[in-house]
This record gives C-alpha cells, structure tokens and sequence, in this order.
C-alpha cells in the first residue's frame, strides 16, 4: 500500500497555490517550518475554502478597477454617471452622505484642491489622478448589506485616500461603485496591482460574511473559469448600441492556459491526500474535488476528466476472515 501522505503538508503547500497565490515565494533557500499548532489551523482554514469552492459553491465577490481619470472633468464627470447627475446618495471617506447635483460642484472642488492640484484636463501621458473600482455581488444578495461591506473594505484599503462611494441597487448585481482619488492625504500614490486586487477581493469576501453572507474571492482558474470580462466601457457602449467589436468570451491566451494548468495540478495532489485520509470528512472532501474536477470544461483542463478517476477514495477491502 502507498504510503499515507502528510494531510496538512500537502494541503498547505497546493492549498496556498489555489486560494493564497499571493503568498507564493521564490525558493532561494529553504523555508521555515510552521509549528504543529500553526500548521494545523492553516490546513483547516484551506479545509474551509476547498468545501466552499467545491461542495457549497459560494458566490463570488467581484472587484475590478474600471477606469480612472487623469483630469479633473473626468473625474468630475465619473461623480456624475456614479450618482445619476446627483440623484443618488454619495457617501465620502468621513461617512457624510450628500445628495444633489450642487454637492457635485462643492466634491469636485475638494478633489481638486485636496492635495496636490488636480488640472481640469491632463496632459498626455499624465498618470491617473483617480481610480474608479466597483465591488458586486449576484443577483440576490441583500443590496444594503453589499454597501456596509463596501464601506468597511474601503475603510480598511482605501484608509488616507479620498474616495466616494455609491450604491446601484436597481440592475440585476446589487454593486457600489468608488471613486478614489490616488494620491493619498501623506503624498503616497495608489498603484494597484494583480496582487492587490486579489486582496481587495479577500477582504471584501471577508467583511460580507461578517454580515452573515456567504462569500467567497476563488481566482477563476482554481474554479475552473476563464470568463473574459468586459471592461466597464464595453458594457456601456453596448447598452447604447455603439459596440461595433466583439472579443472572446474566454481566455486563450498561454498565460491563462498554464494557469488554469497549474490549478489542475493543484487540486490533483489536494484529491489524492485527502483520499487517502483516515478521515471520512476528508474522503467525502476528496469526492466532492473528483466531481469538481470532471466539471471542468475539458477544453480548459485538457484529460482532466480521465485524471479525476486518480482522487476518488478506493472502498477498503471487507476483511471475511480466514477461509474454512
């Protein structure tokens, strides 16, 4: 018989590769050990993400840098299409809500002067003086519940910037769109990254289910996606009729393939310990990733079908006792 894997390790080392990328580093050296105590509550919180991902199917948080201005008439003009000319509420980073189209002007004005000068219209090249980032959620989660947690996730990675925050309940996603401006209150600019986006996704995930909603921030390759988003431009111009090209609706790219790839192989030697556990929460865990794992599109995890056979628990021979 082979034998028994070490279970934590083994989810540690591939967990982090599915729900933690940003934790990867490059082995120069060995790396320390984490202490039993330690290692123990990182398999368990993996444990955590695997049965979200794979037995409950909890939705998924969706944050996207939509744009950004680099002069103060788009910026200004991006308050407007937020707040529908004034006629939604606007929240700024000291919690005060204003409402009209006047307290656009007196926003804009504060922006402007809040740092350094923000020039009506940018020169070329000139950076973003704004960011524009929009936190949804499917259709059915409570609308005012997103806002709340909107409102903690920029009070805790948007802190020493200015920034407003808008609730669109009317569409079909309940969403908050944020407009923040990106040199900070101290003169340290934003500058967003892959990396920070998945982070800004765990910590919105985080404070929904502070509220008691099911959230989760899995990167579309360890749930076997490759969805192609289109960016906030698209959408409106198709909405108007004045889309005139088309794109995927995949990635295809050989980025994305060796990514969704890696996944793949994550989840197999995620499979093959948990099936061989002594424990049945494991096992049942172990069938949940098969199934998982044949769902997967096989143009996107080529032969993934067939390897899904290799995490699937074998039943355990009946001991009948000595023959008569």
């Amino acid at each position: 018989m082979p034998q028994a894997p070490n279970i934590d390790g083994v989810l540690i080392t591939w967990g982090d590769r599915l729900f933690y990328p940003g934790n990867r580093v490059v082995k120069v050296k060995p790396q320390p050990k984490l202490k039993a105590g330690l290692a123990s509550q990182r398999a368990a919180a993996i444990r955590q993400r695997i049965e979200a991902t794979v037995v409950r199917r909890a939705p998924q948080v969706m944050v996207k840098v939509t744009g950004g201005g680099r002069g103060m008439k788009a910026i200004a003009a991006h308050f407007r299409y937020i707040s529908k000319n004034g006629r939604l509420d606007i929240e700024d980073d000291r919690g005060e809500t204003m409402r009209g189209k006047d307290t656009l002007y007196d926003l804009a004005d504060d922006w402007r002067f809040g740092g350094t000068l923000i020039d009506d219209v940018a020169e070329p090249g000139q950076r973003r003086e704004a960011f524009n980032i929009m936190l949804s959620m499917p259709r059915g989660t409570d609308p005012l519940t997103v806002q709340r947690a909107a409102r903690e996730f920029a009070q805790i990675e948007l802190a020493d910037h200015k920034y407003v925050m808008v609730l669109h309940d009317h569409q079909a996603n309940p969403h908050v769109h944020i407009s923040v401006r990106a040199e900070s209150k101290h003169g340290k600019r934003l500058n967003p990254r892959k990396a920070d986006l998945h982070r800004w996704r765990e910590t919105f995930a985080e404070k929904l289910r502070g509220h008691g909603v099911e959230a989760e921030a899995t990167r579309q390759a360890t749930r076997g996606r490759s969805r192609n988003f289109d960016p906030l431009w698209r959408l409106k111009a198709r909405q108007d009729g004045r889309l005139r090209t088309s794109r995927a609706g995949a990635k295809i790219g050989a980025q994305a393939q060796a990514t969704r790839a890696e996944a793949v192989e994550a989840w197999m030697h995620v499979g093959r310990a948990l099936a061989m556990s002594g424990d049945p929460a494991d096992r049942d865990l172990a069938r949940s990733i098969a199934t998982f794992i044949k769902e997967m599109p096989a143009t996107q995890a080529p032969e993934v079908q067939r390897q899904a056979t290799d995490v699937e628990p074998q039943p355990k021979p009946i001991d009948i006792g000595p023959r008569r």
